[in-house]
């Protein structure tokens, strides 16, 4: 459709029906709130335990689609057949500028993260880098992420009332 695969198609669904979800929606908010800080989200009245099970529940469900897709795509299905790409995921979702430590973070950015380390990976073989430092390269783009998100003085979680924090 249009000149992209049907996967391409399902990718840009699933990152904007994120999109709306994480930015418009309650569920949204409480995500932010209780990664950022769960005892204060317990004041302010989000049910924490129903809010993991909610992200629990999406994850799961977007696994099984992966899964799905993968299958479809390869016609092949084993245990072990992604693993490692656990670490990858991650990876992009801290290059993104997503906070390990939660709270902060957003879905365009954890897309470009996950563009970036695909360049990345999908670049270096095209060059005649040996695995290695295919290997040796991405490990230190993620580790430099990792720093600087670590080192980062940004705010503790995402400002829900802007008034609020104007008159602070």
């Amino acid at each position: 459709l249009l000149g992209l695969p049907m996967m391409s198609w399902v990718a840009i669904r699933v990152i904007l029906a994120f999109f709306v979800l994480m930015t418009r929606t309650s569920l949204g908010r409480a995500v932010y709130a209780v990664g950022g800080n769960p005892h204060a989200a317990v004041y302010t009245g989000i049910d924490v335990g129903r809010t993991k099970f909610t992200a629990y529940t999406i994850s799961g469900a977007l696994a099984g689609l992966t899964g799905y897709l993968w299958v479809s795509r390869y016609a092949v299905a084993y245990v072990d057949i992604a693993g490692g790409f656990e670490l990858d995921t991650v990876a992009a979702a801290v290059i993104g500028g997503v906070s390990i430590a939660g709270g902060v973070g957003s879905v365009f950015g954890a897309v470009l993260g996950a563009l970036f380390l695909g360049v990345i990976k999908n670049a270096l073989p095209v060059v005649n880098i040996s695995p290695f430092w295919q290997l040796a390269i991405s490990g230190s783009a993620i580790i430099v992420a990792v720093a600087f998100n670590a080192q980062a003085n940004r705010t503790k979680g995402r400002v829900i009332l802007k008034q609020a924090e104007a008159a602070a």
